[in-house]
């Protein structure tokens, strides 16, 4: 993915997400931007995205490098709506030869239609909501699927598809070390190329949430919860799948070329409701609701919720928060050439008192987080904002 600086003029980004908001159901955990049992509505969000995209004044075949569709379940309407909706996406955009082409996918939604439809649409990547290999854990996250309907999705998808990365959450309630281990080596097995390991957050407003306000269960013990990071962390790079980010790790080759555009700082177009976008040094964040957002188009005004204006200096700081993610971390140099700041003249205290504590690297050309320093990641990376 090309490298943009937004610190001057720069070109058009290379970059786009579709925010697709629809899901059969609201698993108990999630707090993205969704809408679940309104299959009605899809026919609206197709005439609200062409509208948007046309107000955002793009030239059309514009080229990209990468391509994410993510939700809700991009894969959740009728392949007529989907194919619409691709359709709409390449009157505007065109993928370059070389293009990711990402599409969020539930394991039971894939038909063979839907698979031969995403192919033919040029998707060419794959990234599948597993979540475990765990009849519990499934159950309890609400996932409608079985451990045993993995291997068979993921023959049909081999059939088209040479890049399949899989979704895995960790610190389920009841999920001990032999599960998580269980559910990782099961993956491992299935030989994807990519693997994303996400450990359960309880967010305000979740049905989770309440449930444990309420004492119905209890989350993971913080040490049970590192245990099970830190066992990921061994078993996955020892099979090949190095870890590149908090989150990643990949076969190499196979990281997600999108998610770099994100931790790269580099600028991206996005749509739909809840949808982030960074254009021309400027954070704009859509309306969170999906009726909302509708309404607002409907009206052909703007369904920007959020704005912000980054200053250099916020910048230049972002990108050392973002970077950090990264196993490979910040280099100097390339800070240098990317905002014409001092890396050390930033944030040199911060960079000292972190590797003091065991939590940075600093090898004098670049700073990453230790292995200790990704336990406590967030919290690291907040000292540098």
């Amino acid at each position: 993915m090309t490298s943009f600086a937004p610190f001057a003029d720069s070109p058009l980004p290379r970059a786009a997400y579709f925010h697709v908001p629809f899901c059969a159901h609201r698993c108990g955990y999630c707090d993205f931007t969704l809408v679940s049992g309104r299959d009605d509505l899809v026919g609206d969000y197709l005439r609200a995205i062409e509208r948007e995209m046309a107000n955002a004044k793009i030239p059309p075949g514009t080229s990209l490098e990468t391509l994410f569709l993510g939700g809700g379940t991009p894969t959740h309407p009728q392949p007529s709506e989907m194919r619409m909706l691709f359709q709409r996406i390449r009157q505007q955009f065109q993928c370059s030869p070389t293009a990711e082409f990402s599409v969020e996918a539930n394991p039971l939604d894939l038909t063979d239609e839907k698979i031969t439809l995403l192919a033919e649409a040029g998707v060419n990547r794959i990234s599948l909501g597993v979540q475990s290999f765990s009849a519990h854990a499934l159950k309890l996250l609400e996932r409608n699927h079985r451990p045993d309907d993995i291997a068979a999705v993921m023959k049909r998808l081999r059939s088209r598809f040479q890049n399949v990365s899989l979704d895995l959450i960790f610190g389920v309630p009841g999920q001990t070390l032999a599960d998580w281990e269980e559910t990782l080596k099961r993956a491992i097995d299935l030989e994807p190329e990519h693997l994303s390991t996400y450990g359960l957050t309880f967010e305000k407003g979740t049905a989770f949430w309440t449930r444990r306000e309420r004492g119905e269960f209890c989350g993971v013990e913080e040490e049970a919860e590192r245990d099970q990071y830190e066992l990921a962390m061994e078993l996955l790079p020892a099979a090949g799948y190095p870890q590149y980010e908090i989150s990643n790790f990949a076969k190499p080759g196979y990281e997600c070329r999108h998610n770099h555009v994100y931790w790269n700082g580099d600028e991206y177009w996005a749509f739909g409701p809840g949808a982030a976008r960074y254009l021309n040094g400027r954070r704009e964040t859509n309306l969170r609701s999906v009726l909302g957002w509708l309404a607002r188009l409907e009206r052909n005004e703007s369904p920007v919720a959020d704005s912000e204006e980054l200053e250099p200096d916020h910048r230049a700081r972002e990108r050392i928060y973002l970077g950090l993610r990264r196993t490979s971390g910040v280099s100097r140099q390339q800070f240098r050439e990317q905002t014409g700041m001092e890396l050390d003249a930033i944030c040199g205290p911060a960079i000292q008192e972190q590797t003091r504590r065991g939590l940075l690297e600093d090898d004098g050309s670049r700073i990453t987080l230790t292995r200790e320093g990704r336990f406590v990641a967030d919290r690291v990376v907040m000292e540098f904002l």
